[in-house]
């Protein structure tokens, strides 16, 4: 019995040796950690894009889906190693604090404004402006994420452009603290407005067999555009992030492969992200 626990321990030093060896970790696979807007895994981008990268790089890619607000955080904190986001001024305000390096375009698509097709606040067609005024005109239910996330930010900034203070305390203002499908249920059981990704909402469609209770009302204004960005972790500020991994994975977001992959996204024979990569 002696002499099993000596070989045994023999082992596991031995083991333990061997993956200290460099260029070990490399061939056993590596592992990449990001953060992520609920948009890019809601919507299943990630979970389409990542056996592809790994393929590529050999590099295992695992993400948490949160609010962008959460994301940028996780990164603060040096818990992730890069971050796939969609807030550009929160993102730029973070480069310039140091917490993150590298930023960088790769994709876009649009936020829409949906509601029941009754309509009751009588949004459709109006600019993004006119809609929100119409609908505290009306005092019409509106789900807000009420998240820190990117998409919440951006309603946020869409009430202040509109002239209006952001309507925390009313009634009818929803804020549901919970991510953007969740926040669009909520709103359809209310028969209320939202605004959402339009990737997540071909998502929402695509669940409700392409016919859901809530529709695009307002679309296609210039303020709606929905920029995702990739950012490495500043190593110099969190000294275990794998900078030279996010930096690879950065590289293959930004290049022909994924591009195209990104473009090739469709659900509902709908593309629910368009590549911008520079």
């Amino acid at each position: 019995m002696m002499g099993k626990s000596v070989c045994r321990l023999r082992l596991v030093l031995f083991l333990t040796a061997l993956l200290m060896l460099p260029g070990f970790a490399s061939a056993a696979g590596e592992t990449l950690v990001m953060a992520t807007t609920t948009s890019t895994d809601n919507t299943g981008l990630l979970d389409y894009l990542a056996p592809h990268f790994t393929k590529a790089t050999g590099i295992e890619l695992r993400w948490t889906a949160v609010g962008t607000g959460k994301a940028l955080k996780l990164g603060e904190n040096c818990d992730v190693d890069v971050l796939l986001v969609h807030a550009p001024s929160a993102e730029k305000a973070y480069v310039e604090a140091g917490h993150g390096v590298k930023r960088r375009e790769v994709m876009f698509n649009d936020f829409v404004l949906i509601g029941p097709a009754a309509d009751p606040a009588g949004i459709k067609g109006k600019s993004v402006g006119d809609a929100l005024a119409a609908v505290e005109a009306k005092q019409a239910i509106f789900a807000s994420r009420g998240d820190n996330s990117g998409t919440h930010k951006k309603e946020l900034h869409l009430w202040k452009s509109a002239g209006k203070p952001v309507p925390e305390m009313a009634k009818w203002y929803v804020q549901t603290g919970q991510g953007m499908l969740s926040t669009i249920n909520v709103a359809a059981e209310r028969g209320g407005y939202t605004m959402t990704d339009r990737g997540t909402y071909i998502k929402y469609a695509d669940t409700r067999g392409g016919n859901p209770p809530l529709e695009i009302l307002v679309e296609g204004d210039a303020a709606l555009i929905n920029q995702y960005s990739v950012l490495a972790i500043n190593p110099a500020k969190c000294q275990k992030a794998q900078f030279a991994l996010a930096q690879k994975f950065s590289d293959w977001l930004a290049g022909p492969e994924a591009q195209k992959l990104i473009g090739d996204f469709k659900l509902l024979g709908k593309q629910l992200f368009k590549p911008n990569a520079k």
